[in-house]
């Protein structure tokens, strides 16, 4: 009898123990789904947030120009006469210069450290690579505006003018004096900034491709070429298209290296040497000195035309990763 009343109060014991962990355990693991759901909330809210001040701030520009500030390059505070296209302008050439260049020679430095270069280079110069993304922007801009600029101004500009002059279509694309800075000159730093994030996303998701895969290509007589173009880049597109808009938002939105460089005129011209502006160098650059309403509502209607084009840009990859992936699945 004895034994058994121990043998039931050991029991008891046992499952009140059980008992107690799974509560320990569904408390911690209620406070921990909680902390998360609070953090995406939190992001939730303070997206909002800008979006509800930047469309406050544009409000009465808006409501003055209506949408002939998107489609007018005129910006003259002292008449208190806006329009944003230059800038948008500016923006997308500037976005696409950068990108044009940027996206093949990533992928060609990533594609290189992981299927041709030697083992013992491989980490200096990922390395080397990776610290152009640790360079502050304004650094990029003091080195394009002193070193960069003049460079082209006496090299690669007058070469393109000489070049191109008599060439239809692209004669205007390159036309003017070389002045050094300009809309090129931005493109091409962008590029040397937004090339780190290229390379590294590709160099990482490249080393994800199963080594048998490769191993059977160049099996079946396959040349690195052939490898990489039908193998390793259709293995990783959806990671390698996610690096590439994230440089793309990069790019969007740089500011100080661009306001070095551009040249800061508001104004639309074909030619890429000529001096233009940007969203971001035209806040920078005017924000501190906006002294009217309008003047001040007119810069905020340029953060929310930067901020819409942005989410649209990464809406379109999302659309554009979630067909892939759907492509893949099928």
């Amino acid at each position: 009898m004895v034994s058994l009343a121990e043998g039931d109060t050991t029991g008891r014991q046992s499952a009140h123990s059980r008992a107690k962990a799974v509560k320990r355990f569904s408390t911690s693991d209620t406070i921990f789904r909680n902390v998360t759901r609070g953090a995406a909330i939190i992001v939730l809210v303070v997206l909002a947030g800008v979006a509800v001040s930047l469309i406050a701030g544009a409000w009465l520009a808006f409501e003055t120009f209506g949408l002939g500030f998107l489609t007018t390059s005129t910006w003259n505070p002292v008449t208190e006469k806006f329009g944003a296209l230059a800038p948008i302008y500016g923006t997308v050439v500037t976005s696409l210069i950068a990108m044009i260049i940027a996206v093949p020679v990533g992928l060609g430095i990533a594609i290189f450290l992981t299927e041709s270069c030697p083992r013992p280079l491989r980490r200096p110069i990922g390395i080397a690579v990776e610290l152009l993304a640790g360079i502050p922007s304004i650094i990029y801009g003091i080195w394009g505006l002193f070193v960069f600029a003049p460079f082209l101004q006496h090299t690669l500009q007058p070469f393109l003018i000489d070049t191109f002059h008599y060439v239809p279509g692209l004669s205007s694309l390159f036309a003017g004096p070389p002045y050094g800075i300009g809309v090129l000159t931005s493109g091409l730093i962008l590029a040397i900034m937004v090339l780190p994030f290229i390379s590294s996303i590709a160099r990482d998701v490249f080393t994800t491709v199963p080594p048998v895969l490769k191993e059977s290509a160049y099996g079946l007589g396959m040349t690195t070429w052939e490898v990489t173009r039908k193998i390793v880049l259709p293995y990783t597109r959806v990671a390698v298209l996610g690096g590439v808009m994230l440089a793309l938002g990069r790019a969007l939105g740089e500011t100080m290296a661009v306001t070095f460089v551009i040249g800061n005129a508001h104004r639309i011209t074909p030619s890429l040497l000529a001096p233009g502006t940007t969203i971001s160098a035209s806040i920078a650059n005017e924000f501190t000195e906006a002294t009217g309403d309008l003047y001040t509502s007119s810069l905020f209607a340029l953060g929310l035309v930067l901020f819409v084009i942005t989410f649209i840009v990464l809406a379109i990859a999302r659309v554009m990763l979630a067909q892939m992936k759907r492509r893949a699945g099928e």
